[in-house]
């Protein structure tokens, strides 16, 4: 069991983030743990997967990860193979971009804490000449998601959406607590302490960093934590929708302006209007409509606590809330659900 100590700061601090990277790494640690046949709703994915790592030579460097996560190494993944993503909503791209980025000191320090006796021989490339060993990683990675996630991303990336969408009300609502509570796996929640099922007894001190949840489809009902990064502690569990792995995927392409069939066409555009703090009458300049019609759509916007409010001498400004930022990131449809490289969003 690990038991995490968080401090009120933390809690209040608490973030949500989607991460294509950690999909495709949850997914190799499926198909390892799984090696015959994985469970539904994985059954048809992991198959597909299985295949792609047995025929496809791009794919080779990737054998790292079965060997990191085999079931006789018995110890935390260094956070450098894993790492925490950049945003609230990155791309792939941009993720595998700073994956070929990573500092070789960051490597050396990781490599050193985990491996105290040593560095095992499969992960000294990484440490001895790290910018070729994570740029083969980051194309392996690249072709791995180009073969076997890619086709099903459009209905993964739906299934996320709605699992941070239902996080940010939470979140917004109820605050961050319940968002602790609310998160599928084996954990327990006893303020101000999360205890998660490990192999060994350890406790760790997270009152001075930040805590990002993450949703992740093929994590199998279980939750993991990341405690390398000096400032957060990442937290990851399975998020709700995983049958959309059940099914082949479609070549359809999800509704334009989503965020306006939801909230409303007016809503919808004073809301993304708030990139920045505004006035009533300044968002009605922006948006070429009347102040009274702005006011309106604010006054909504501030019942469901996607914005709030704020004096500023005889000014009153207007701005999303995080509920609100990640409202607008969420149902950003300028790019089409089928790209990896989708616009990261407020963190």
């Amino acid at each position: 069991m690990i038991r995490i100590h968080f401090g009120d700061a933390t809690i209040d601090r608490t973030r949500i983030a989607v991460s294509p990277l950690l999909e495709l790494t949850a997914g190799l640690e499926l198909v390892h743990r799984h090696p015959a046949r994985a469970p539904w709703p994985y059954t048809e994915w992991a198959a597909t997967a299985r295949e792609v790592l047995r025929t496809a030579p791009a794919t080779a460097p990737l054998r790292v990860y079965a060997q990191l996560y085999g079931t006789e190494h018995g110890r935390p993944t260094p956070d450098v193979f894993t790492p925490v993503p950049a945003g609230s909503r990155p791309a792939l791209g941009d993720q595998l971009a700073a994956l070929r980025r990573t500092p070789p000191a960051l490597v050396v320090a990781q490599l050193a804490k985990h491996y105290p006796e040593g560095v095992p021989e499969f992960l000294t490339p990484y440490r001895d000449d790290p910018g070729r060993a994570f740029g083969r990683l980051a194309d392996a990675l690249q072709a791995f998601a180009e073969l076997a996630l890619a086709p099903y991303w459009p209905a993964m990336r739906a299934a996320l959406d709605e699992e941070v969408l239902l996080r940010a009300r939470t979140l917004a609502a109820a605050g961050p607590e319940e968002l602790l509570i609310g998160v599928r796996g084996r954990a327990h929640w006893d303020r101000p302490v999360l205890s998660l099922p490990k192999r060994n007894e350890s406790v760790l001190n997270a009152r001075d960093k930040r805590l990002l949840l993450v949703p992740v489809l093929l994590l199998e009902d279980k939750i993991t934590v990341s405690t390398d990064h000096p400032e957060i502690v990442m937290i990851t569990y399975q998020a709700r929708g995983a049958a959309v792995l059940a099914s082949r995927p479609g070549s359809g392409r999800r509704p334009r302006d989503r965020l306006a069939q939801l909230i409303g066409p007016g809503r919808a555009a004073v809301l993304r209007a708030l990139a920045e703090p505004a006035t009533t009458t300044g968002l009605a300049a922006a948006l070429g409509v009347s102040a009274s019609t702005v006011s309106e759509q604010l006054t909504a916007l501030l019942a469901t606590g996607a914005v709030t409010r704020t004096r500023s001498g005889r000014r009153v400004l207007y701005t999303r809330s995080p509920a609100g930022a990640t409202l607008a990131a969420l149902f950003d449809d300028s790019a089409p659900a089928e790209a990896w490289d989708s616009p990261a969003a407020v963190s």
